[in-house]
């Protein structure tokens, strides 16, 4: 199983970033905007999202745990064809800023190059979003 890490600085409260994080069906305005055009809730635990070149997947809810600041998820839909994939993205306090780890095991191992790609564009997105626009 390939396993990819992507950690950054941000410079906004660990509190600020985890509301964030938590809103799952807004991920497209709070966290990525422009690295995905949209993004909605199909029910309670499932979202929908769409990437900026139109790719659309459909990423379902695991887990949440608020004392760790940890929320899992897993794509069960997508253009890239994974067999087996489990994500998570974790919000750390770091003297008054932020540590977000974000972390993806995907299967096989082809998709890896790929979801590297995308996860490196992603957490550039996401910082510069929450530093420069805010959390709301």
């Amino acid at each position: 199983m390939a396993s990819i890490i992507k950690e950054i600085q941000v410079e906004r409260p660990a509190k600020d970033v985890w509301d964030a994080v938590l809103d799952f069906g807004a991920v497209s305005t709070r966290l990525v905007p422009g690295f995905l055009t949209d993004s909605s809730l199909e029910s309670d635990d499932v979202r929908v999202v769409t990437f900026d070149g139109g790719a659309v997947a459909r990423e379902r809810l695991v887990g949440v745990d608020d004392g760790a600041r940890r929320l899992s998820y897993t794509v069960v839909e997508s253009p890239l064809g994974f067999t087996d994939h489990l994500a998570s993205v974790q919000v750390f306090d770091d003297d008054g800023c932020s540590r977000v780890v974000w972390t993806t095991d995907a299967l096989p191992h082809s998709v890896a190059p790929r979801v590297d790609e995308l996860m490196t564009a992603g957490i550039k997105v996401l910082k510069r979003t929450l530093e420069h626009e805010g959390a709301h």
